[in-house]
């Protein structure tokens, strides 16, 4: 059995006892009733070298000590350096959808590889949040990618952007290849340019993008691209078009 995967937002360091979190133990000690002496792996998403040019990421593996009915520490005992991050960094713009729809899309984009996700309010989104209830959902989304990290085994956590509205991220400065899914597009993905490192991949709610949404993502550089014949869910969409640049760009071969 895999040892427990663990995200600890603090640094680590080998021969350090450290605090779980509640989350966490919950999960170890509530759910899987472990006890003193099990073994558990921590990753905090830091990068642990010293050299700028070059990155080093990986698993602390440890065990639990002091564990209580309330409460649990890790001794941690040794790193182990992996690299599993792709090459391509994907940066998704994703309409916000209904129910449980964003949270699906949000954690499998994480397990293919996702390096940042901005949730977009667009016109026919069908989610209206503000104030206290956006921020809480940001949140939620938030641990939906710890979670996801945690099962596939990344160590570098990506971020969920503040939502805005579609013409503000269209508008941000970027060198990235900027594509769009449309099912009416002449281009497919996998007929791109050789090279490229960097993408912004723009998917649309479960109603899509309107004419006039596409016409401003075209107006700020986006290329719209195809993926087939047929009209996918928009939580398809994401994930296949990702899958695609993967296999295109990235580390899926």
């Amino acid at each position: 059995m895999r040892n427990p995967r663990i995200y600890q937002n603090t640094p680590l360091s080998i021969g350090e006892i450290v605090d779980l979190n509640d989350d966490a133990f919950g999960h170890t000690v509530r759910v899987l009733r472990l006890q003193n002496g099990d073994s558990v792996t921590l990753f905090n998403g830091e990068n642990l070298s010293n050299d700028s040019s070059s990155a080093s990421y990986g698993d602390f593996e440890g065990e639990l000590v002091n564990v209580s009915k309330k409460s649990a520490q890790v001794l941690i005992k040794s790193f182990i350096e992996k690299s599993v991050e792709s090459p391509l960094n994907i940066h998704l713009g994703q309409g916000v959808s209904r129910g449980d729809r964003m949270d699906f899309t949000l954690q499998k984009s994480v397990e293919l590889g996702v390096n940042t996700i901005t949730p977009l309010f667009t016109e026919r989104c069908g989610v209206k949040l503000s104030g206290e209830r956006l921020q809480k959902k940001i949140d939620q989304w938030q641990k939906i990618v710890v979670s996801a990290c945690e099962q596939s085994g990344r160590c570098v956590v990506p971020i969920v952007k503040p939502a805005i509205q579609l013409n503000e991220w269209l508008a941000q400065e970027t060198s990235a290849l900027k594509l769009n899914l449309h099912p009416k597009a002449q281009h497919s993905i996998m007929n791109l340019p050789n090279d490229n490192d960097r993408v912004r991949l723009l998917i649309g709610p479960e109603g899509g993008l309107n004419d006039e949404e596409i016409s401003q993502a075209n107006n700020a550089g986006f290329i719209d691209v195809l993926l087939g014949p047929r009209v996918l869910r928009t939580e398809t969409a994401a994930l296949t078009a990702i899958t695609a640049l993967q296999c295109r760009y990235g580390d899926i071969k």
